[in-house]
């Protein structure tokens, strides 16, 4: 025999529940009314057969049932209508109440499927040590992925993303919450690089040559030769030597600086098909320096012009690729999925595009939002303080393309450098112990906080 169930229970169950709305339910049954005054039952009669009678000529094909009144006469119940959609759905018939008691998760086993890539991200190490030709402390390797960013599950990440902080050969016009945590190194190439080194822990420093270019200063080559020297005597970290962006200058200035840092094994910035990449790239191979591959968001052009690198003898080890970083708000996620296919493209085995990324997320400051003060639309609302404003751009658009597949950082905010070095670290379940420093944090590896328990694909 079914159990009774009251109407109240029903509700105080789908409040339980926070249900809302009951959408496609059928309720099907007897039914007793019970009525404290004798008096009120033909009231109630009349009320529901007006109601039913409403409810009959709006809708065809309904069925009709009985229900019973307890203390006497009956009354028609419409039940829904038998359509070839009610008889699809599922029908739910209530026969009890739920225990009161509170809900509980049921246990469930996830097994995940391991994902298998044929291809694999080439290593590209940055640096070199007196015993391998140069004067660096240390070395930084980036690349070698064999899954997708930070799936630990699939293939650990055996070198996490490194971050490389900017400086540059003269002052230049900064955001204010960049320029205050450099005005007192600004005149000094050097003391800029070492700053970033030795105070804010950048991996690598990369050092701008932009006075080369011959709408500022038109500094000469062998000018900019001694700024690297400079940069490469303060620190002892890789370093990243970029140029001015000036088509016809910045050929000689990088052969200047490659021949001064001969044996450093640097990363030089950049080749690219709108200027000479072939004199570039000679110089690199010719010095022991890596390459930096640099197309405008076009994943053709980014395997042209690794072809044409590798046709000139370049080493697949000694190229790094540069997508081009969009700032976030200014074609971020074009960034994001340029690089992103590149990644997938190069797991899956294409080995034209096989290499790590570089990604200059300087480029957030680029937006207008990333240093105005505040918007010049007046009816705009509140951007908030520009000192917050400005690191969380850079740093989104670092953390956006850590996801996507980005291997080296190029930023320029101290602060939110720490912040995606941090993050990316600790994804990529790599010790966040620094060499000297106090442990702040337990670090734990990938295995001990996330597991993987299925079949072999």
């Amino acid at each position: 025999m079914a159990k009774k169930v009251r109407l109240e229970d029903i509700l105080k169950i789908l409040e339980r529940y926070d249900v809302l709305e009951l959408d496609g339910v059928e309720i099907r049954g007897d039914f007793d009314i019970e009525l404290t005054r004798r008096s009120a039952i033909p009231i109630l009669l009349n009320a529901l057969q007006q109601a039913l009678k409403e409810q009959m000529a709006a809708t065809q094909g309904v069925q009709v049932v009985q229900g019973v009144v307890q203390g006497g006469g009956s009354v028609p119940v419409v039940a829904q209508p038998q359509t070839t959609a009610t008889k699809m759905e599922a029908t739910a018939e209530v026969e009890a109440v739920l225990p009161a008691e509170e809900a509980k998760l049921v246990p469930v086993e996830f097994s995940a499927k391991r994902e298998e890539w044929f291809g694999e991200i080439e290593e590209v190490t940055l640096g070199a040590t007196r015993s391998e030709g140069g004067t660096r402390a240390k070395t930084v390797t980036i690349g070698g992925e064999r899954a997708l960013p930070f799936y630990n599950f699939d293939a650990l990440m055996e070198h996490p993303p490194v971050i490389a902080v900017d400086c540059f050969d003269m002052p230049i016009p900064l955001a204010k919450a960049v320029r205050v945590m450099y005005e007192d190194v600004m005149e000094d190439a050097g003391e800029w690089a070492k700053k970033n080194v030795e105070v804010f822990k950048a991996d690598l420093v990369t050092i701008h040559l932009i006075s080369t270019d011959p709408l500022i200063k038109d500094t000469s080559p062998r000018e900019a030769a001694k700024t690297v020297e400079e940069v490469l005597q303060a620190v002892k970290v890789p370093i990243i030597i970029g140029g001015s962006g000036n088509p016809e200058k910045d050929p000689a200035v990088l052969e200047a600086a490659a021949e001064v840092a001969s044996g450093e094994r640097c990363l030089i910035a950049s080749a690219n098909l709108n200027m000479d990449y072939e004199r570039i790239a000679k110089a690199a191979m010719s010095h022991g320096h890596a390459v930096l591959s640099w197309t405008q968001l076009d994943i053709n052009q980014q395997k042209t012009l690794n072809r044409y690198l590798l046709k000139m003898g370049v080493p697949r080890k000694s190229i790094v690729i540069d997508p081009t970083t969009a700032a976030l708000g200014y074609g971020l996620d074009y960034a994001f999925t340029n690089i992103e296919r590149i990644r997938i493209s190069a797991l899956k085995g294409d080995s034209d595009l096989a290499f790590p990324i570089s990604c200059g997320v300087t480029n957030a400051w680029g937006a207008r939002e990333a240093w105005m003060k505040a918007s010049p639309i007046a009816e705009d609302s509140d951007w908030g303080p520009a000192s917050l404003r400005g690191p969380l751009y850079e740093i989104i658009t670092g953390l956006t393309l850590a996801l996507a597949g980005g291997d080296l950082f190029m930023m320029m905010h101290p602060k939110a450098a720490m912040t995606v070095r941090e993050v990316t670290r600790m994804l990529a379940s790599a010790d966040a112990e620094e060499e000297g420093a106090e442990k702040e944090s337990v670090s734990v590896r990938a295995e001990d906080w996330i597991s993987w328990t299925g079949e072999e694909a």
